[in-house]
C-alpha cells in the first residue's frame, strides 16, 4: 500500500461512530481500538505520554511542549488532530511527519487486523481510532522516549484515553464546543476533559471559572493524583508582527521571573506557551532533565501553523484556526491588538454544528465585510446561509462557492494597508495556506 492509498483508505472510514446510536447509548468508546491494539501487540503500552485536553489551546500548547522536550534532547513524538497543511502532519516524531512509505506500510498493516476484526463480528475501527494504531505503532517504531498526545474530543472516551498511564496530564481552557456530543455545561464539559486524568497522576489545569476547576479538583481527588493550577503571566507587553515576549518565573521557589520568546503572535499564545514551560517544570518530579535553557529554546523555535498565522504584508492576511465562541473572542483581542483601529475583511466558513452565531457576534463591530465561504466537510454550513445571517446582524457579507473564490475577492478589495483574516474552520486553512505561500 502506498502512503496516499493508505490516505484514500483511511478517509473512506466514518470519522468516529459508523453507526446509528440508540438513546442513552455513548457516542464511542474504547472497546474497539482496544481490541485492535491488542491484536497488534499493544504498541501504546510501550511508550510514554504527556496527555493534552481541552477545548482551545490545544495544538499550540503541544507544539511548545514537544518543541521543549526535543531541546531537552529527548526524542518525541507528537499526535494531532485535524491536519492543517497535509495529512502526515499528525504523526510526527522530532518535527518530521511521518514519511508517506512508513504511513503505507503501517496501514497495511492495521487494515489487515481490522478487517478481521470485522470478519469476527468485532466493531469496525473509525478512523480516527486507524490513525491513533498506526501513530501509537510508528511511535515504538521510532523509539521515542516520550510522545505529546493530543485528545481529538472530549477525553474520557477519546481514542487517545487508551493509554493507561501519562507522565502528566495537561489541560487547556474550556469553552462550549460539541456540546450534543459532550454536554451543555461548561462543568459537564469539564467533566469529560477529566477522563484523561489517571491514577496517581500528575495534573496541569489552565486556570478557569471556580466551579470548572472543582470538577478537576475532584477528579483528582478520586484518583490520587497531584493537581496543579497553572500560574499564567500577564499578556505579554513587548509585541509585533515578529513575535512577543513575556515574563514567567522558572526557578522552583524563586519570584525572579524570566523572559521568554515566542514566534507565535495570538495574545493567548503566552498563556499557551506558559502552560508548556510549567509542564516542562513538573515533568522533572517525573525524572526528566529539563534546563531552563531548554525550555527558552524550545519555546522561541515552535511552530504552529493556522494560529492567527501572518501570510502576506500588503494588504496584510492573517490565518486562525478559531471556530467556537471562545477562540472567535481570543481573536478579536489579538486583532485589536495588532491591527487597532482597522476594520477587517472576513474570509470565513463554519461547521453547520458550530455556536456559531456567538461566534461572530463579538466580531461584527471589526468587520468591513465577510466573504463567506462553505468548508469542505459534510458538516459545513452553506457560505450563502451564512451570508444570510450576517447580513440580518446589519453587517456586509457576500457568499463564495470556494475559500479559494472568497480569498481572491477579498485580496482584489483589500488597499495594501488592509486587514484580510480568514478564520472560522480549520477545514479549509491549508487551501489558504498553499494559495498565500505557494
Amino acid at each position: 500500500m502506498t502512503g496516499q492509498e493508505a490516505i484514500d483508505y483511511i478517509q473512506s472510514i466514518p470519522p468516529f461512530v459508523p453507526r446509528e446510536l440508540k438513546e442513552g447509548e455513548e457516542p464511542f468508546g474504547l472497546k474497539t481500538l482496544k481490541e485492535l491494539l491488542r491484536r497488534l501487540g499493544d504498541p501504546h503500552k510501550k511508550l510514554k505520554y504527556v496527555h493534552i485536553a481541552g477545548t482551545n489551546g490545544k495544538g499550540s500548547t503541544a507544539a511548545f511542549t514537544q518543541s521543549i522536550l526535543m531541546e531537552a534532547g529527548y526524542r518525541t513524538g507528537l499526535y494531532t488532530s485535524p491536519a492543517i497543511l497535509s495529512f502526515t502532519e499528525r504523526i510526527r516524531v522530532d518535527r518530521e511527519e511521518i514519511p508517506m512509505e512508513a504511513l503505507g506500510r503501517l496501514t497495511e498493516k492495521v487494515r489487515a487486523v481490522a478487517d478481521v476484526m470485522v470478519r469476527e463480528g468485532e466493531g469496525a475501527p473509525s478512523e480516527f481510532e486507524l490513525v491513533c494504531a498506526i501513530a501509537f505503532l510508528y511511535f515504538v517504531e521510532e523509539a521515542c522516549d516520550v510522545v505529546v498526545l493530543e485528545v481529538g474530543l472530549g477525553g474520557r472516551l477519546d481514542a487517545t484515553n487508551v493509554i493507561e498511564h501519562s507522565d502528566l496530564s495537561l489541560i487547556t481552557t474550556i469553552s462550549y464546543d460539541h456540546m450534543t456530543t459532550l454536554g451543555n455545561t461548561l462543568e459537564a464539559i469539564a467533566g469529560e476533559k477529566a477522563g484523561i486524568i489517571k491514577e496517581e497522576g500528575l495534573v496541569l489545569v489552565h486556570p478557569q471559572k471556580p466551579s470548572v476547576e472543582d470538577v478537576f479538583r475532584k477528579v483528582c481527588l478520586e484518583k490520587n493524583a497531584e493537581f496543579h493550577l497553572a500560574v499564567l503571566p500577564e499578556r505579554a507587553e513587548e509585541y509585533d508582527l515578529e513575535g512577543q515576549t513575556f515574563e514567567l518565573a522558572l526557578e522552583e521557589g524563586s519570584k525572579e521571573k524570566t523572559k521568554i520568546h515566542t514566534g507565535l503572535l495570538g495574545a493567548y499564545q503566552s498563556e499557551n506557551a506558559a502552560m508548556a514551560a510549567e509542564a516542562a517544570l513538573l515533568l522533572r518530579k517525573k525524572g526528566y532533565r529539563i534546563p531552563v535553557e531548554a525550555i527558552l529554546k524550545g519555546i522561541d523555535k515552535a511552530v504552529w501553523p493556522g494560529r492567527f498565522e501572518l501570510l502576506k504584508k500588503k494588504p496584510y492576511v492573517i490565518v486562525d484556526g478559531g471556530h467556537n465562541e471562545e477562540g472567535a473572542e481570543v481573536l478579536k483581542e489579538s486583532l485589536l491588538r495588532y491591527f487597532p483601529e482597522k476594520k477587517i475583511r472576513f474570509v470565513t466558513g463554519v461547521l453547520r454544528d458550530k455556536e456559531y452565531a456567538k461566534m461572530y457576534q463579538g466580531l461584527l463591530s471589526l468587520a468591513d465585510r465577510f466573504y463567506t465561504v462553505t468548508p469542505p466537510s459534510v458538516r459545513a454550513l452553506p457560505g450563502e446561509e451564512l451570508a444570510v445571517y450576517l447580513k440580518e446582524q446589519g453587517t456586509e457579507a457576500l457568499a463564495f462557492s470556494s475559500p479559494r473564490e472568497g480569498l481572491q475577492a477579498a485580496l482584489e478589495d483589500a488597499g495594501e494597508g488592509d486587514v484580510i483574516c480568514v478564520f472560522g474552520s480549520l477545514y479549509y486553512l491549508g487551501e489558504v495556506r498553499e494559495l498565500l505561500t505557494r
